[in-house]
């Protein structure tokens, strides 16, 4: 998992009225509420004091905060779980914190960060309700940054804003050290931090206690009812560059009628860039008609393709318009192109060259005015060499070739395809609270997805299915995708007794969580008690 990966739908749980980070309950406070507050306790308790109160508050915040990324998700490094704490701040409306430079170094037990915070809540309360400071006032801002860091650091990791907005400057700012490097650069004060030596523990407490309750809190989701929101309709997200060079190439064709091949592996996508090409393309408002060649026998799809006259065959009661003449002035897609036969092959050489079709049983030649584009999941050049695909036709269609990656090379928009595929498996299944669990992301990251994109939408919607309310959990998943590796062992399957299989699949799974048992218990859809006695029989 990577920090930017995080999403606020997928961490936050909104049920009647009851808000919770899985499993902490949050609550919705006014800023504006703060501030008043702020200003009554530096009226009665001083600034001293009060910067020690709001600090407090931010540590135990970020602590907690940090506890929970832990508990929650499988990171790629050290570094991604503590960059989740910037993006947290983000996501929860705080400010827009970005992260301007970061090294830590476990071995020698330095640390040091900086961090620019955009438009903080806390600055601009501060300035509307208490008017302009002499001083830097982030106080919860550098208490979150320091906890959160803290705790996942595992040294005491202190935040001192240097520019805030309260006083005048354009953003807020702030540096992050380790205690030592504050100490060797000349330690500003930091009385405000004292009394924060038990915070951790007791989050630590707390964290185990929260994991003790995780089937509690599953049990008790299953009969909420999700508050209704509304999907927008939106592409997904591409982040990855391969995908970004596809689309990249689609934009440079669309604008004209050159003929375009796409190539790659079944289920990446072939038919979306059509599609999306064409959309592009001044035909755009023309029709876009895509056919299966691999679909259909020779006979009917030259009949599917060109049209044909009454009489042409037995059957042919009446004329008929093919593809080719229905598409005039839009586009027409052959998909699985390789595989139509050599006499249709002949048949649409013709078309490319001289832009005519003739119907089946006419002998009259009929002009179109249509783009084609081609897909195909084979490599034509190879059916080239071995005689089952024509040389000269490969090259008419192959004048602009895109060539859609495979999903296992475009892992980056994994998460925004099944985000993508929620919202409108939402709409189709009539399942408005449907979403994806945190837990379960890391799951659909570490599968490799031979079926790649498409594979993906099954997957999700077979998980929809099988969701509980909505909320697609690990349960909720395939097995194949809980444990894939397993798909490859080398004993045949079937040779092998039902109680051989059962541990195996435990085993499995409690390898993949690290051998937590609580964890692996939610996975398999029974009680920790139950899992220990099914571990214990195999010892």
């Amino acid at each position: 998992m990577k920090a930017e990966d995080l999403k606020l739908e997928e961490i936050i749980d909104f049920s009647q009225g009851k808000i919770s980070l899985y499993g902490r309950r949050l609550v919705v406070h006014s800023v504006h509420a703060f501030a008043r507050l702020r200003g009554d306790l530096l009226d009665t308790l001083g600034s001293d004091r009060t910067q020690r109160i709001f600090t407090r508050f931010g540590y135990y915040w970020g602590q907690a905060d940090a506890a929970a990324m832990k508990r929650i998700f499988t990171w790629d490094s050290p570094k991604e779980w503590l960059l989740a704490g910037p993006k947290m701040h983000t996501l929860q409306g705080v400010t827009h914190c970005t992260v301007k430079s970061l090294k830590m170094d476990h071995t020698t037990e330095r640390f040091h960060m900086e961090v620019v915070w955009r438009d903080s809540g806390e600055a601009e309360e501060h300035k509307l309700t208490l008017g302009h400071s002499d001083q830097p006032i982030c106080w919860m801002l550098t208490g979150y940054a320091s906890g959160y860091s803290s705790f996942c650091f595992g040294r005491d990791i202190y935040f001192v804003e240097e520019k805030c907005r309260a006083k005048g400057d354009r953003v807020c700012t702030a540096i992050g050290k380790d205690a030592l490097s504050w100490t060797e650069d000349g330690n500003p004060d930091m009385s405000h931090f004292q009394a924060l030596e038990d915070i951790q523990s007791e989050i630590l407490g707390l964290t185990r206690e929260l994991k003790s309750k995780t089937r509690e809190i599953s049990r008790q989701r299953k009969r909420l009812h999700q508050l209704e929101y509304k999907h927008s309709a939106s592409l997904a997200e591409v982040h990855s560059k391969p995908f970004q060079h596809v689309l990249d190439l689609a934009n440079r064709v669309a604008p004209f009628d050159t003929s375009v091949l796409i190539t790659g592996e079944s289920g990446t996508g072939k038919e979306v860039i059509a599609r999306y090409t064409h959309g592009q393309s001044a035909r755009a408002k023309r029709e876009f008609l895509a056919v299966n060649c691999s679909a259909l026998p020779e006979t009917l799809l030259e009949s599917e393709l060109f049209g044909h006259k009454a009489g042409a065959f037995t059957g042919a009661i009446k004329d008929r318009v093919g593809i080719f003449e229905q598409a005039n002035r839009g586009t027409i897609f052959l998909d699985e192109i390789g595989d139509i036969s050599a006499a249709i092959q002949v048949k649409l050489l013709r078309v490319l060259q001289e832009r005519e079709i003739t119907r089946v049983g006419e002998s009259v030649p009929r002009r179109i005015d249509v783009r084609i584009m081609a897909a195909t999941n084979r490599d034509l050049s190879e059916a080239i060499v071995h005689g089952t695909f024509r040389e000269d036709l490969y090259y008419r269609l192959r004048v602009f070739e895109i060539q859609v990656p495979a999903l296992r090379d475009r892992t980056e928009d994994l998460l925004p395809l099944a985000r993508f595929f929620i919202k409108r498996l939402s709409r189709k299944l009539n399942m408005p609270n449907l979403r994806l669990d945190a837990t379960s992301l890391d799951y659909l990251i570490h599968y490799a997805w031979p079926g790649n994109v498409r594979e993906l939408e099954n997957v999700l919607e077979r998980s929809a299915v099988m969701s509980q309310a909505g909320l697609i959990l690990p349960a909720s998943l395939p097995p194949s995708i809980i444990h894939g590796e397993m798909a490859h062992a080398a004993e045949p399957r079937v040779k092998r007794s039902l109680a051989d299989l059962e541990q195996e699949h435990i085993q499995a799974v409690l390898e993949f969580t690290g051998n937590n048992r609580g964890r692996a218990a939610k996975i398999l859809g029974i009680s920790t008690a139950t899992l220990w006695r099914k571990t214990r029989k195999e010892d």
